[in-house]
């Protein structure tokens, strides 16, 4: 094994000398060499700038010292992260997004991962950012730095052939064609509305504006030619929905975002879609679960669900801040302790829940639940029941006890994340 002091930098986007420009081409191919992508072209090299400069993203990594074999701009672990948004429930809470974290295989098991992200955990404490969270690629490597899953990606299949048909829905509004980039404008403005009220909603990163104009596909390069855009429109004429998408195979229409503020404008965009020529199957990764489509049809069997995966992964930094800014099923008080390894979320605290909101507040009280900082991840945006990881042994409580938890803690309606980073 090599013995080497590894060299740990934060990038400086503002930095244009020879050095820092070789860097940050050096880190970005570092990360398309991880997720076995093609090495960057000046064209993606720009574009990603621009976004990472608009994101205010902070790049961290890990280069060897120079006079060792493979020293050099590349480094061997990377390592982003940005703040936004996420909708808790009753607040909008500051988020530390996490993205392009890889490890050089040749340097694994040297806590080079460790270093960067309890680094850049620690910032985000400093700061007071309450929540971190990321999308994980492997679902083993996140949970011993305290993010559990906390909502769950969708896949559907909708057969639309002959026989399609809905039961009883005429649509109030109408769909309109736009080219992505002319329809950017009303796109954001229904998901910004959106992600104001959709518990589970983060903020898009900057990548989304070149994504859904059409201006550049990050994973192919170039310009997007394929993606087009639907806008619904309510009876008044305002837009209250869209749907981006592209043609497939074999007559297939592959919907890649879809997001619409009421029930008419989910089937009105839905019944678009399968009214199109020559298209027998819809297919959409990222599904709202609660969806009126099938139940809306005469063939509830139209709508096949073909993918349920883990999601959005969160870490609760805060405790007070973040569990006082999400919603709460039941009126009741008791002591949660959590166990956390790098300390952020450890401890124990005073729950006292009252009309829906909750008061949280340190105490030295013996704990009535005891559970990991990566369970309560899962558990905050109500993404999945108390009861359930009771069963699996991820937290303690006399039987009594976690009910009153669950009837506290579980929620009626599902979170819903349709960001990707």
């Amino acid at each position: 094994m090599l013995d080497v002091d590894y060299d740990f930098a934060i990038l400086d986007l503002t930095d244009d000398s020879e050095e820092s420009v070789a860097r940050r081409t050096g880190w970005l191919g570092a990360v398309r060499r991880g997720f076995r992508d093609d090495r960057p072209d000046d064209d993606l090299v720009e574009q990603w700038l621009e976004v990472a400069r608009t994101d205010r993203t902070t790049l961290r990594g890990a280069w060897l010292p120079e006079g060792v074999l493979g020293a050099g701009p590349m480094p061997v672990a990377t390592y982003g992260s940005f703040d936004k948004t996420i909708n808790a429930g009753r607040e909008l809470l500051a988020l530390r997004m996490v993205i392009d974290v890889t490890t050089s295989p040749a340097h694994r098991r040297r806590g080079l991962l460790r270093r960067l992200i309890e680094d850049d955990l620690t910032d985000a404490v400093s700061r007071g950012v309450p929540l971190a969270a990321l999308t994980a690629s492997e679902a083993t490597i996140y949970g011993r730095w305290g993010f559990g899953p906390a909502t769950f990606r969708q896949g559907i299949e909708v057969d639309v052939r002959p026989g399609f048909r809905m039961r009883s829905f005429t649509d109030p509004g109408r769909v309109e064609l736009l080219e992505p980039a002319e329809a950017w404008p009303h796109v954001r403005g229904v998901f910004d509305r959106f992600h104001a009220r959709q518990r589970g909603s983060v903020e898009w990163p900057a990548t989304y504006t070149a994504i859904h104009t059409g201006r550049y596909d990050f994973n192919s390069g170039g310009p997007d030619r394929k993606v087009r855009c639907a806008l619904h429109l309510d009876a008044t004429g305002a837009v209250d929905g869209f749907c981006l998408y592209k043609p497939g195979s074999d007559y297939s229409v592959d919907v890649s975002e879809m997001v619409a503020l009421d029930p008419a404008a989910q089937l009105g965009l839905w019944s678009f879609l399968a009214e199109m020529d020559k298209v027998v199957k819809l297919t959409h990764a990222l599904a709202h679960p609660h969806d009126p489509l099938q139940w809306a049809l005469t063939d509830l069997n139209r709508v096949k669900v073909t993918t349920v995966e883990e999601f959005l992964w969160l870490r609760v930094l805060d405790v007070p801040r973040a569990l006082a800014a999400r919603p709460w099923a039941a009126d009741d008080r008791l002591v949660l302790e959590v166990d956390d390894a790098q300390g952020h979320a450890a401890g124990r605290f005073e729950i006292v829940t009252d009309g829906g909101v909750a008061r949280v507040a340190r105490t030295e009280a013996a704990p009535d639940v005891t559970l990991t900082a990566e369970t309560l991840g899962s558990l905050y945006l109500g993404g999945v029941g108390v009861q359930q990881l009771h069963r699996a042994g991820r937290l303690a409580g006399t039987d009594d006890v976690v009910r009153r938890w669950a009837a506290m803690a579980d929620l009626s309606d599902p979170p819903y994340c349709l960001t990707g980073f």
